[in-house]
């Protein structure tokens, strides 16, 4: 007897670090290298709905908005999150414009907010992430944006000169990193 389905080819090797790889580096709220700046959903939401009623989309973006796009928590962690808060009696469900479903806080809501820490979640998410960063990652977006637009609209040539432009700029970014660091390497003399 025959499988039902063909057997599965091994996935190929990813680069290093695990960037991009196999459930790595994956997603929008996805950091470099594959880690992810984790803030507390709980806090954040919590301090969002200390300002007006909002709908849990819109506090997504609110958080991917604040934190300058480096955390953007999933609805599969501020849902179930929102459920939990509305279950304690901090929020509640209201019927906003349009039959949208708003939460806000409850008073039990706004003293447990009046608790957490003044540095908002995402800010303390986002610290430590340099100008630097965000220059690269808007770069990388830029890139992206111009490879699917190549992908989607080039020719056959223009596809395989692309491919080769990127395929130069991976190795020369790898041999980027191979390059002494004066700023940081304390060993190395001028």
């Amino acid at each position: 007897m025959t499988p039902p389905f063909p057997p599965v080819p091994p996935f190929p090797p990813g680069p290093p670090f695990g960037f991009g790889g196999r459930g790595h580096g994956r997603g929008r709220g996805r950091g470099f290298g594959g880690r992810q700046r984790r803030g507390d959903v709980r806090a954040a939401l919590l301090k969002l709905l200390t300002e007006r009623p909002m709908h849990g989309y819109e506090m997504i973006q609110e958080i991917a908005e604040r934190s300058g796009g480096f955390w953007k928590p999933s609805p599969g962690s501020v849902y179930p999150t929102l459920q939990l808060l509305a279950d304690e009696g901090l929020v509640r469900g209201v019927e906003g414009e349009g039959g949208k479903r708003l939460f806000e806080l409850t008073e039990d809501g706004t003293a447990a907010a009046a608790k957490l820490d003044s540095t908002p979640p995402w800010e303390q998410a986002s610290a430590g992430i340099g100008r630097s960063d965000v220059s690269l990652r808007d770069a990388m977006g830029q890139l992206a944006a111009a490879s699917v637009t190549v992908m989607q609209a080039g020719s056959a040539d223009q596809k395989g000169r692309a491919a080769e432009i990127l395929n130069n700029a991976r190795r020369e970014l790898y041999a980027l990193l191979g390059e002494a660091n004066s700023e940081e390497d304390p060993t190395e003399e001028d």
